[in-house]
């Protein structure tokens, strides 16, 4: 017995040398870790960092975020059919009236569409226009009311360093107060920016980063238009999300990324400007069209066409009875300008046709045989093909090289 209470005392003397030990003073007078109750930044970057937080929050109440329940195809395995598939997105709002903006692959093959506003409040929407061929979609809820629209900018004012929207109308919404659009035109490289959005369905979320490059020129911007590329992090549940400069003005839409989510890509804001009246108004947007395969004039092409240097934008095919063939415009012809624009590749050839009103007509001038000539041509409706809308957009931007043969 006497020894069991020996064996017990020694125990006893070991915890509570143990409980002092860990409670005793540390080098930091008692304390694991140190303070600095008095540390400061520096007055400029103390004020830089209150600037960004105050206009990420100043921005947030103009954000929503977009749930989808996708239909289901009829050679779905039956294993998959049990639950509908769901998608999550990101949008802003844009006008008093309710307009919210969004990319279309966001409520691609949507049966239910869902909004949820910044304060938590829910409502169904429903799509009342929509541009597959630049991913823009209108959308209409009923009975929403306190947004705070966002702003777009100018993206023809891009430097260097911008197709992917949809468009959301909130039915019944008051008191809303439309942040500015800037002008998109006017962003340099280098400039600080804002992308807001839901990623992976986190709500409210804000990265900081600059802008990268302006004009990258991806194939799928299939109308001829560039992005905006930012190293502000774009990922899954970005898309539609606004990318903001430091004004609070929206200058892009978020739209894509690349794999490691390293390089994001927006809509340019000023493209933006230039869709929304269509999309609002008739919900679709009518893209000019002219009728020709084309690609880029190459030093081999110099001698066989009789042309002096390698510029403009070479016909490779005329499509009988489309606009070109009907105007005038031979296989051959190399294109070097359309009522004064003057172009110097496929893709500044597929950005004026396609912005051009259908119906207009305009003066091409072109090199046939070396000597310069000009046609009028009566711009087509561009008419979207079924595959194209068979599957939702790629969201995976592909390397800038066009194809051989671009149609236009």
């Amino acid at each position: 017995m006497i020894v069991w209470r020996a064996r017990g005392l020694v125990a006893l003397l070991a915890v509570v040398g143990l409980a002092i030990g860990c409670a005793g003073p540390s080098a930091n007078g008692g304390k694991f870790w140190r303070e600095s109750p008095n540390a400061s930044a520096a007055p400029d970057l103390a004020r830089v960092n209150s600037l960004l937080a105050d206009l990420a929050e100043r921005l947030q109440p103009g954000l929503v975020h977009v749930r989808v329940q996708r239909t289901l195809k009829e050679d779905t395995p039956r294993e998959d059919s049990g639950e509908p598939r769901r998608s999550t997105g990101s949008g802003f709002v844009i006008d008093a009236s309710g307009l919210i903006v969004t990319n279309a692959h966001v409520i691609e093959g949507a049966a239910a569409i869902q909004v949820r506003l910044a304060d938590g409040k829910r409502f169904q929407a429903q799509v009342v226009g929509r541009d597959n061929r630049v991913d823009l979609a209108l959308v209409k809820i009923e009975g929403a009311t306190g947004l705070t629209p966002l702003p777009l900018g100018d993206s023809n004012r891009l430097r260097v360093g911008e197709l992917d929207l949809a468009l959301v109308k909130i039915e019944g919404a008051t008191g809303l107060t439309p942040l500015p659009l800037g002008d998109s035109n006017r962003l340099r490289v280098g400039e600080f920016v804002l992308a807001l959005g839901n990623p992976f369905g986190l709500d409210q979320s804000v990265s900081f980063g600059i802008v990268s490059r302006k004009g990258a020129p991806l194939t799928v911007a299939a109308p001829g238009f560039d992005f905006i590329q930012t190293d502000a992090a774009i990922n899954p549940g970005n898309s539609g999300g606004p990318l903001v400069n430091v004004a609070g003005e929206v200058i892009g839409v978020n739209t894509m990324a690349m794999r490691n989510g390293s390089i994001g890509f927006a809509i340019p804001a000023n493209l933006v400007k230039m869709l929304l009246p269509q999309l609002a108004t008739k919900g679709r947007v009518d893209w000019g069209w002219l009728g020709v395969s084309i690609s880029e004039v190459t030093e081999d092409d110099l001698d066989r066409l009789k042309l002096r240097e390698a510029r403009g934008v070479l016909v490779r095919s005329v499509l009988p009875g489309d606009p070109a063939d009907k105007g005038g415009v031979r296989t051959n012809d190399v294109i070097v300008g359309i009522d004064g624009a003057r172009l110097e590749s496929p893709r500044d050839l597929q950005r004026v046709v396609s912005s051009t009103p259908v119906g207009k007509r305009v003066r091409v001038i072109l090199l046939r045989e070396g000597q310069q000539t000009e046609v009028e041509v009566t711009i087509g409706l561009y008419q979207e093909r079924e595959a194209s809308t068979a599957e939702p957009p790629r969201r995976e931007p592909r390397p800038p090289d066009a194809p051989k043969e671009a149609p236009k």
